[in-house]
């Protein structure tokens, strides 16, 4: 198989994902892709358009609007509309848990994600990067922490934009998330069996992306198996 020039990271929300990928995009060159950007947009814009419960009526949305999405140097674009501060609060979170079990949801983003992950060298976070987005990727990474760990970064996060939360509505909110993601009948999230792992419970995220840094450029680049 010849494999990809991607960089494929997963793992479960509150991990670390998207801080390190970010990093690594920065320090390598790739274009940086957040897939789960892509399904918090959808899931909020079917929620403000009234129609997050119509099956058909999102099915018909996403076939409709997947050419208007777009993502550069981390932020998504909307018709040329930035939402990427929108998507990350907090009330959206729980839309793209239940948005992204839709199996028809999954394929058109899916598409979408492999369409733009193949036009430059990029890196992917996610939950099914390195299992169905990417399965040929060259590079593939489980990112992990304890599900304390994830809610009290988020925790920190969500305190710095300025969103009143609790610590234990959001560990359970992770929970539920972890359960959501692991049992979907599409593209649950689990490690791919040539990713490497990574618990990142008790290292910093300049220790997590040095490791990643140090595999890909100890790589000799020929992995086309």
């Amino acid at each position: 198989m010849n494999k990809k020039d991607v960089i494929a990271i997963d793992g479960p929300s509150g991990a670390g994902k998207s801080t390190i990928a970010k990093k690594i995009s920065e320090l390598l060159g790739y274009e940086y892709i957040s897939t789960g950007a892509m399904y918090r947009l959808i899931g909020l814009l079917a929620f403000e358009n009234g129609i997050f419960d119509n099956d058909e009526k999102i099915k018909i949305f996403c076939e409709n609007v997947e050419k208007k999405i777009e993502l550069h140097n981390g932020k998504i674009y909307f018709a040329g509309i930035d939402f990427t501060e929108k998507v990350y609060e907090n009330k959206v979170s729980m839309l793209a848990s239940d948005i992204s079990k839709r199996p028809f949801v999954r394929k058109i983003l899916g598409r979408l994600q492999r369409e733009i992950g193949l036009k430059q060298k990029s890196v992917l976070e996610g939950r099914d990067i390195g299992t169905v987005i990417f399965p040929d990727a060259k590079y593939k990474f489980f990112i992990d922490a304890s599900p304390e760990v994830r809610a009290k970064r988020r925790y920190e996060e969500l305190k710095e934009r300025g969103e009143k939360v609790e610590f234990d509505s959001l560990l359970k909110e992770i929970l539920k998330r972890d359960e959501n993601d692991s049992s979907r009948e599409i593209a649950p999230l689990k490690r791919a069996e040539d990713a490497i792992y990574i618990d990142t419970s008790h290292l910093t995220v300049d220790e997590v992306v040095d490791e990643i840094i140090t595999h890909v450029r100890g790589d000799n680049g020929n992995q086309n198996g």
